[in-house]
């Protein structure tokens, strides 16, 4: 059964996406990172450029099945296309298609109010579904 996380309390979504897939990356995870276009391409941008010194080897979404195959990090827009099934990092607003597929499923929440409601709700998607949900407060770990 997949592994169900929310990261709540992101202060921005594309910098803490970009250091949970260096850390993945550093660990040799694979990793699926599923949102709307417009997001998929900032977080594309941003992964060129948040480190001068680090380099998160990723792929937008192809025709190619050999770089998909090939690539660790992922950026799709349905769960569906992707060729393996470690870890779905969801950055968007709905429950992915296919979430079940993978081991480990990591949902990013911001402080933003409306992300947070749309969070709410798929929580207790999974949680209606039997899935033991884990929430991880990201506030707590921050510095005063």
């Amino acid at each position: 059964m997949t592994h169900v996380e929310f990261h709540f309390n992101a202060p921005d979504k594309i910098a803490y996406a970009c250091r949970l897939l260096r850390k993945a990356s550093r660990q040799g995870g694979r990793v699926v990172v599923v949102a709307n276009a417009e997001l998929l391409q900032a977080l594309d941008a941003a992964l060129w450029s948040f480190s001068a010194t680090d380099f998160v080897a990723h792929t937008l979404a192809t025709h190619d099945a050999s770089v998909l195959a090939a690539s660790p990090v992922l950026l799709l827009e349905s769960a569906l296309e992707a060729p393996h099934q470690q870890v779905l990092l969801q950055l968007g607003d709905t429950v992915p298609a296919g979430f079940e597929r993978f081991e480990r499923l990591i949902e990013v929440v911001t402080l933003d109010e409306d992300d947070r409601v749309l969070a709410r709700q798929r929580w207790k998607h999974y949680a209606g579904r039997g899935y033991a949900v884990q929430r991880k407060d990201l506030e707590l770990k921050e510095p005063a």
